[in-house]
């Protein structure tokens, strides 16, 4: 007789033919209403496709460009006005320090913070040194704009201080200031002053042809005339440097 294997699990089959584990399988249809149907994507009512989107009108693109120019200016001009700026040095007051030509990374946040020492190179308007310039729009609409004219000078003395130029030295408080990086004194001497509160000296390096707080129609500035601090020559690039 030969052994017959059985796989597990397996049954003999029923009289209906069918073979199950279990015994017989009964074979029921689906009704109509319970079969599975497709996956279907619709989308929500209200929510566009991306071809249904309206395009914008010229008028919107416009309106667009203009916000966004708008906004580059205002941030432009919160840097300038807040942080930094570079600055042309126009004359020969300055030198040996600074030369004709250069141009300079004024720095904002010190001056902001009322940090000021003497001996810094500062830039600074005059008074009486203010150029208008007018837009005619038609009266009332006429705008005017104020232009400063800047200058580039060394803070010498502070509120409070004497100064005073005597055989083209500097003194500060009766005491002599060393000053290695003057080369061209200057030539005439500016009697003893005490300034008052509020009132700041500048003078070029260029003591000998420099237009500054020693001339009558300059004197001693105020705080809200100092702009900034000249720190760094960025071009030519050939002389960049630190200002000292």
């Amino acid at each position: 007789m030969t052994d017959q294997m059985t796989p597990t699990g397996a049954s003999p089959e029923d009289e209906s033919g069918n073979q199950s584990e279990y015994g017989p399988v009964d074979s029921f249809p689906l009704k109509k209403e319970e079969a599975p149907e497709a996956d279907e994507i619709t989308p929500k009512k209200g929510k566009k496709t991306k071809k249904e989107k309206q395009k914008k009108t010229l008028g919107q693109e416009i309106l667009s460009w203009v916000g966004t120019l708008l906004m580059a200016v205002v941030i432009a001009m919160a840097i300038r006005a807040l942080l930094f700026e570079p600055i042309r040095v126009d004359g020969e007051s300055m030198i040996n320090t600074l030369q004709n030509g250069e141009i300079v990374l004024v720095t904002k946040p010190n001056v902001l913070l009322g940090k000021l020492n003497r001996g810094d190179v500062i830039i600074c308007r005059f008074p009486n040194r203010n150029k208008v310039n007018r837009i005619m729009l038609g009266a009332p609409l006429d705008i005017n704009l104020v232009g400063h004219e800047l200058f580039v000078k060394r803070l010498v003395a502070l509120p409070g201080d004497s100064v005073a130029v005597l055989s083209g030295k500097l003194y500060v408080n009766d005491a002599l200031v060393e000053e290695d990086f003057v080369d061209y004194p200057s030539r005439s001497d500016y009697p003893r002053r005490v300034l008052e509160e509020n009132e700041y000296m500048v003078m070029g390096d260029n003591r000998a042809s420099s237009h500054d707080s020693r001339a009558r129609d300059v004197g001693p500035i105020t705080k809200d005339m100092i702009v900034g601090h000249a720190t760094f020559v960025l071009f030519p690039f050939s002389r960049m440097r630190p200002v000292n």
